[in-house]
C-alpha cells in the first residue's frame, strides 16, 4: 500500500497550523489536486472533539474522483485524523500531528497511506497523488505564511 511522510519545521506556532490544517473548507484554494471540497456534517464525538464529514474532489486532466472522509480534530492533543468512508480508495488514512517548537515556531508531521480500488485508476492516479502528496507540506506552510504572515527564525 503506498504511504508517505513528512516532517517540516516551520515558523508558525502549533495552534495556528492546527488551525490551517482543521479549515478544510478552504482546501479547493490551495491543496494540489483538490478541485472542491463540501462538509455534509459537522458533530462532536464522545471524547468532545470536533468530527466533520466531508466530501473531497480531487482532479488531475479529465479524472476526477470524490471520496467522503471523516476529520476527527483533536485540538488538545494537535492531532487530525482522517478516515475513509467511501469512494475510489479500498483504503486510506491520514494523520497531521503539531508539535510546538517555541512561540512561533513548529513540526508538522504528515502521514498517508492509501490504496486504490481499481488497479486502472491506481496506475492513473498513483503517480500525480505521490507527487502531489511530496507539495501538500509546501502548500500549507505556504498558505500559513499568507494567513499569517511570512516569519523568521
Amino acid at each position: 500500500m503506498p504511504q508517505f511522510s513528512t516532517k517540516r519545521h516551520v515558523q508558525h506556532s502549533a495552534s495556528e497550523m492546527f488551525d490551517l490544517v482543521a479549515d478544510v473548507e478552504r482546501y479547493p484554494e490551495f491543496v494540489p489536486l483538490c478541485r472542491s471540497l463540501r462538509v455534509r456534517k459537522r458533530s462532536a464525538d464522545s471524547e468532545d472533539r470536533d468530527v466533520v464529514v466531508a466530501d473531497m474532489t480531487v482532479a488531475y486532466k479529465l479524472i476526477y474522483e470524490t471520496f467522503t472522509s471523516r476529520v476527527t480534530l483533536d485540538r488538545p492533543s494537535l492531532e487530525i485524523l482522517v478516515e475513509y468512508l467511501e469512494g475510489p480508495f479500498r483504503k486510506m488514512n491520514n494523520r497531521w500531528r503539531f508539535h510546538s517548537a517555541g512561540s512561533n515556531a513548529c513540526d508538522v508531521e504528515f502521514f498517508i497511506s492509501y490504496e486504490f480500488r481499481s488497479r486502472t485508476l491506481g496506475l492513473l492516479m498513483g503517480a500525480m497523488f505521490d507527487a502531489a502528496f511530496r507539495r501538500f507540506s509546501v502548500a500549507f506552510e505556504r498558505r500559513a505564511d499568507q494567513i499569517y504572515g511570512a516569519k523568521t527564525s
